[in-house]
């Protein structure tokens, strides 16, 4: 059984490094509005955040989308090239 997963876009991100990335990016204030969750809006903390994650599946599920939607490295642009004719 082999350990790569070309298509998966996580792979090799831990929770806490997705976590930091998201709160380096947006700060605390914009991150708390992006995705509505108490832990990132009352006293947000890395540690205190990544301990709700880790028990709530829902929750890392929208980290996760965040942060793939955030950084992924797939164009979303249709035409690589830049604007149409």
């Amino acid at each position: 059984m082999t350990d790569k997963q070309p298509n998966n876009p996580l792979h090799g991100i831990t929770l806490e490094h997705a976590v930091n990335e998201l709160v380096e990016h947006y700060g605390w204030d914009s991150l708390a509005e992006k995705i509505r969750l108490n832990c990132f809006k009352k006293d947000p903390s890395v540690k205190s955040s990544l301990k709700f994650l880790r028990k709530t599946p829902w929750a890392r599920d929208k980290v996760e989308k965040l942060y793939i939607s955030t950084f992924s490295k797939v164009s979303t642009s249709p035409n690589p090239w830049g604007k149409a004719k």
